[in-house]
């Protein structure tokens, strides 16, 4: 092998671009997040051939000043952290201070700026080869603008990996686009050769606010979004949640944002699909547009050259407030259910929280006034009410009766032994008598097994495990947690576990794995919920064998109870499978199908 030497400041900085200029919008990420910290509220992006002729990005920043122009393409240099103590509270989105360095190594870069109110300021150019740095007077209003030419003209072997034009600046796209989801704030314009593609102005309402997500997001999105707030322990989290029927088939529509940087974390993942376990249909992925706010200190943005991960300092807790606040969320979704507009920065997040207008599943309808639900059945109880409904509600009321509509209204008649149709204030209601009494007789079923604790069963022969010393000391240290789970398990050895008791849910099942995955899970992420879905597994079909089959016929009393269980149960817009269990049709929509009023 060849002697150590130190590397020539070209060769250092284009090894520093490999980490943080992967394609064009790598730049205009960096160079937006610069203009952000640099306080700009009016930001201008402009694109040439997908970013590989020009990127331009102009602020109105604070600008830099004459004598630090020098510094600002120089590596190591920054003015967002000075000592090794900023680097426990970063409340900038950049602070390395290699960004502007490393593009400048494979571009062809000008920087002009002015930090005072006059009209002249100055500009400093960069052409990568030498990386001589070039200084002159140049006229620019206060604010800074960056412009960057023919990106990897020096590395042909980085250029020929980019695709094609359209790729490229769909991914510039993407990142202004998540800029425009963490700064309402700020006003935002993209232009790619030569025509607009985005012109964002700042929002300052609630309106504002909501109509920039649906031009971003999709106006499906916002119509179909459940506005959250909660806080919990310097924890704070708020936006936009897409009800389960609102799924994708890719994870396309994932915001979420962590004290207004954009992140991927595989916590927050977790915890949100978790939270969505229940509802959500197989192989769909959920949408939403997610922020959460903690002290800086509780975060560690610096694992990453380009900050997309976190490392968050009690990883445990912000999962279970994730978990939990979104769970909630989402088990209050049922018919009539109220929608409480949360807050954006001490302002209501949206005066009124989506149109009336009918989405295609599921309807939003006003609150009746209903009673709580009942108590909590035992397990007996409600193994014996699966096959017949008991209780049953009063019919529809006569003609001319004064009297609240209930949000599903009343049934009408049985539609082929499968369909219950209905009428409420709004027009018609169609529920899959089925889909809906699976979920009623699954949370029922659940709601039993939690007030009664985790039932446990001892093995005849305790099962012995073979595991790694790392593993058996965590059964150890969690031991109290698995016992809370319905499994005891003890140290024998080194790298030996003794399962003595499990859950009697799932005396059937294969012991040894899901011990496995449940310490694989609290390795990686601190928690585990195999024994909660293993068992909700078992009690899903228990449910969906108990549910009322097709083709029963159900007296107008049966299928008014059934109506009035639905109102009353959580998650009952979805069955234990994610399917929708109802949807409605509007008197509008039924007039419009046969035109009338034209």
């Amino acid at each position: 092998m060849s002697r150590i030497q130190l590397l020539n400041t070209r060769l250092a900085n284009q090894i520093a671009a490999g980490e943080v200029v992967e394609r064009p919008a790598s730049v205009i990420k960096e160079l937006l997040e610069n203009s952000l910290d640099a306080g700009a509220d009016r930001i201008e992006v402009d694109v040439e051939s997908g970013g590989l002729s020009l990127l331009r990005v102009r602020d109105n920043g604070v600008g830099i000043a004459e004598d630090d122009l020098p510094l600002a393409l120089a590596r190591h240099a920054t003015s967002k952290i000075h000592e090794l103590e900023d680097l426990e509270r970063v409340a900038t989105l950049g602070f390395r201070g290699e960004a502007l360095a490393s593009i400048a190594s494979v571009s062809r870069l000008a920087l002009t700026t002015n930090a005072g109110d006059g009209a002249s300021g100055w500009q400093a150019r960069s052409a990568g080869r030498d990386m001589a740095v070039e200084l002159g007077p140049a006229a620019h209003p206060r604010g800074t603008t960056v412009e960057v030419r023919d990106l990897f003209f020096n590395t042909p072997a980085r250029r020929k990996f980019l695709r094609t034009e359209k790729t490229e600046f769909g991914h510039i796209e993407e990142v202004l686009k998540r800029q425009a989801l963490s700064r309402f704030d700020v006003a935002l314009q993209l232009r790619h050769n030569g025509r607009s593609i985005h012109s964002l102005n700042s929002c300052t309402t609630d309106m504002e606010r909501q109509r920039r997500v649906a031009l971003l997001c999709g106006p499906a999105f916002v119509e179909q979004a459940i506005p959250i707030e909660a806080a919990r322990g310097g924890l704070r989290l708020w936006g936009w949640v897409g009800l389960p029927t609102f799924s994708r088939s890719q994870a396309d529509l994932q915001y979420f944002f962590v004290n207004g940087r954009v992140i991927r974390d595989r916590l927050v993942s977790h915890a949100v699909r978790q939270a969505y376990q229940d509802v959500l249909y197989g192989g769909r992925h959920p949408a939403f547009v997610l922020y959460l706010d903690l002290d800086p200190a509780g975060v560690d943005v610096n694992v990453h050259p380009t900050k997309h991960e976190v490392r968050f300092r009690d990883g445990r807790s912000v999962h279970d407030f994730l978990f939990s606040s979104l769970h909630r969320l989402l088990a209050e979704q049922r018919p009539g259910a109220p929608r409480a507009a949360p807050t954006l920065a001490g302002a209501p997040l949206m005066a009124d929280a989506a149109p009336e207008a009918a989405p295609p599943l599921q309807g939003r309808m006003p609150l009746a006034r209903w009673q709580s639900a009942p108590p909590s059945p035992s397990r007996g109880q409600v193994l014996e009410q699966m096959n017949t409904y008991g209780a049953l509600h009063p019919s529809a009321p006569e003609a001319g009766e004064a009297q609240d509509v209930p949000p599903l209204g009343y049934a009408l008649a049985q539609l082929k032994g499968v369909y219950i149709l209905a009428e409420n204030a709004d027009g018609l209601i169609l529920v899959d008598m089925h889909a809906a009494h699976e979920r009623i007789t699954y949370e029922r079923l659940k709601q039993a097994r939690d007030a009664q604790g985790v039932p446990r069963q001892p093995l005849l022969v305790p099962r012995s495990l073979a595991v790694s010393q790392r593993e058996a000391e965590l059964a150890e240290r969690e031991a109290a947690f698995l016992a809370e789970l319905g499994l005891e398990v003890a140290r024998a050895g080194p790298e030996t576990l003794l399962v003595r008791e499990v859950p009697v849910l799932l005396r059937e099942s294969d012991v040894e794995q899901l011990l496995r995955d449940v310490l694989a899970d609290l390795l990686s992420e601190g928690r585990s919920t195999r024994v909660q879905e293993s068992a909700n597994a078992v009690l899903s079909t228990m449910a969906c064998h108990g549910a009322v089959r097709a083709n029963r016929r159900l007296s107008l009393a049966e299928m008014n109870a059934l109506l009035r269980d639905m109102e009353a149960t959580e998650r009952s817009g979805q069955c234990n499978h994610g399917r929708p269990t109802w949807t409605r049709l509007s008197l509008a929509e039924l007039d419009g199908l046969f035109l009338r009023g034209r």
